[in-house]
């Protein structure tokens, strides 16, 4: 068994209004890696973890998971993995202490063990003064945390995880932040997190993806997904939305700038020598009788990779077709 993800071409066409969910999608995991799934609603997020986990069969391409084709040998890829999709089904009557010793026994564990092991998660996920509180009593933070447990039951190899912490507080969100890290760091659990918080992906993954459209449309570290868009941003507002199109038209034509994104009041500029190239937009603006309210210089973060890449802001919640 080993903790690799290999996705070559993959497709999936729904035939219902024969969506394309998923176009053309290759990427690997490595073993041990922290990874994660970024894209706007609608991208194919959860259709690719959905063939990952055996849920879908795909319509085109292959995946290997453990080095098991997920097509072919579905069962053997279920025994190596975890999994914590959008909608889980726990029974609200159980207490969290049953539910996870059920799924302990489900997975072979004796009584006495299944108990032990209910011991052991209930603590790392900090549920053991809610243990014997029935599910359906539960907030949304703490039926998060028990998905958890349970994907944890069987100490899988690759823990996939489809946006895990979307509607939780802050608290209950840096909480599984750190147990997710604890379980990559030491012990080298890989994991495949997609997710709508570009903070989450920045500050845990070793490696980001960005799908659009059913599509990879950039691979790389955080940091070298920044450096594609330039080291440096700068972001004017303007009063009327009229002149943020002037400026950009302005500014493409006499400094022959390409990178340049249109938002609402204000227009936001990728370049390098961020300090330089600021001096020569301020002279061609004046130039053109375009008032700039407010001027700022920054490095670009993920939310900027993400909006120039796909042309949208990414979009908190969850889409059960993302």
């Amino acid at each position: 068994m080993n903790g690799t993800i290999k996705v070559k071409h993959l497709a999936k066409t729904f035939k219902k209004g024969n969506v394309k969910a998923v176009k053309d999608v290759s990427f690997e995991v490595n073993e041990g890696e922290f990874f994660a799934f970024l894209g706007p609603n609608g991208a194919g997020k959860s259709t690719v973890v959905q063939i990952l986990t055996t849920l879908i069969n795909p319509t085109g391409g292959e995946a290997f998971v453990a080095g098991c084709n997920v097509s072919k040998e579905p069962g053997k890829v279920r025994r190596h993995i975890g999994v914590a999709l959008q909608e889980t089904g726990v029974d609200p009557d159980l207490t969290g202490r049953e539910m996870i010793e059920l799924q302990a026994q489900i997975f072979g564990y004796p009584k006495q063990k299944a108990k032990e092991r209910a011991d052991e998660l209930l603590k790392i996920v900090q549920l053991e003064e809610s243990s014997v509180r029935r599910i359906g009593n539960y907030s949304g933070g703490m039926r998060r945390r028990l998905d958890l447990a349970l994907t944890l039951v069987h100490e899988p190899k690759i823990l996939f995880l489809d946006e895990p912490t979307t509607g939780l507080d802050p608290s209950n969100r840096k909480a599984i932040w750190k147990e997710l890290e604890r379980l990559n760091k030491e012990n080298g659990t890989t994991v495949f997190l997609t997710t709508q918080y570009l903070e989450e992906a920045d500050s845990l993954a070793d490696r980001i993806s960005i799908i659009n459209d059913g599509l990879i449309v950039a691979t790389g570290t955080p940091k070298e997904l920044k450096a594609q868009i330039g080291n440096d941003l700068i972001s004017l507002t303007f009063t009327k939305q009229e002149d943020v199109t002037r400026a950009k038209g302005a500014l493409e034509s006499e400094l022959d700038m390409a990178d340049l994104i249109v938002q609402e009041g204000h227009l936001n500029i990728y370049v390098n020598d961020g300090n330089k190239q600021l001096l020569q937009i301020v002279r061609v603006l004046d130039q053109h009788d375009l008032k700039i309210e407010t001027t700022n210089l920054s490095s670009p973060t993920l939310d900027d990779i993400f909006l120039k890449i796909t042309n949208e802001p990414i979009k908190e919640g969850s889409d059960s077709n993302g």
